[in-house]
């Protein structure tokens, strides 16, 4: 398969990567996991990282036709209907964001989340193919960190979203609703089996212990040979234990409560209360009497 031009776009605040990934000779572009800024501390939301994509598919005359989420994202909300809204762009996920939008639902009363996934233009089943421009781009079901995950090939470029990180950094937590640690190592596997010199790109980087610079592209062969959760061989029982011990010892992503009840919509915002204010929730746990 031909294999994509592409740039990458790095939000410092969520640590997230974006890419515009393109057919050079038609200008047909896909974005993949945009961003939409967001306060926490404040509520305010933005568009810049947005306006960057933008801006930048305006600069290499690119037609933007498809918003390509990975999942539905923990530590950063999706500027998706924003692009959709000024490209006309069709917004595509993984089709078991049935399971997450009926699991998250319901923990924030959001009646208006459908549950079937209809919030989005397309869901895309394991193994679909579809054209971008003259490429073709496969998508993976890599399920573990979130039952909805997909990866993104387009000839030797993979878009893994959070499912792997950089070799010195390792994978992804597996103890969200509906993930499952064993389920993870095996669609890790499927990833590791593609050939050596497959191009793997990131969602996150954080910068390993050591390192002093942000990275976000490896390889196959790099990730088989030197992740430090799986590579080298590590078994599934080993790195089960491994994955659910790490997991019990992270904290929830800083922006998990607004990026879900967000990310299920497909991005879009809760509709404005009868002040004109829109609100997201935060479910409170009392403390015991």
């Amino acid at each position: 398969m031909a294999s994509p031009s592409l740039r990458a776009f790095f939000d410092d605040a969520s640590h997230t990567v974006s890419y515009v990934a393109w057919d050079a000779a038609t200008r047909t572009a896909a974005v993949l996991d945009p961003v939409l800024d967001y306060d926490p501390r404040t509520g305010a939301a933005g568009f810049a990282s947005a306006d960057a994509l933008l801006a930048f598919a305006a600069a290499e005359d690119l037609t933007i036709a498809w918003i390509l989420e990975t999942h539905a994202h923990a530590d950063h909300l999706s500027a998706a209907p924003y692009l959709k809204a000024r490209t006309g762009a069709r917004i595509g996920i993984g089709e078991h964001i049935r399971d997450v939008q009926r699991v998250f639902a319901p923990v924030f009363n959001l009646p208006d989340v459908s549950g079937t996934g209809s919030e989005f233009d397309h869901l895309f089943v394991d193994g679909e193919t579809f054209a971008l421009g003259d490429l073709r781009v496969e998508v993976l079901h890599t399920p573990g960190h979130t039952p909805a995950c997909v990866a993104y090939r387009i000839g030797d470029a993979v878009f893994v979203g959070d499912t792997l990180f950089m070799p010195d950094y390792g994978t992804a937590r597996a103890d969200f609703p509906g993930g499952d640690a064993r389920t993870l190592y095996r669609s890790i596997q499927k990833l590791l089996a593609l050939p050596d010199d497959t191009r793997l790109f990131m969602c996150h980087d954080y910068k390993a212990p050591g390192r002093d610079h942000y990275a976000w592209e490896t390889t196959v062969g790099e990730e088989r040979a030197r992740n430090v959760h799986i590579g080298g061989g590590v078994d599934e029982d080993a790195f089960v234990a491994m994955r659910e011990q790490r997991d019990a010892t992270l904290p929830a992503p800083a922006l998990l409560l607004p990026a879900l009840q967000v990310n299920i919509r497909a991005g879009r915002l809760p509709d404005p209360e009868d002040n004109g204010t829109r609100y997201l929730k935060i479910p409170l746990s009392p403390p015991a009497e």
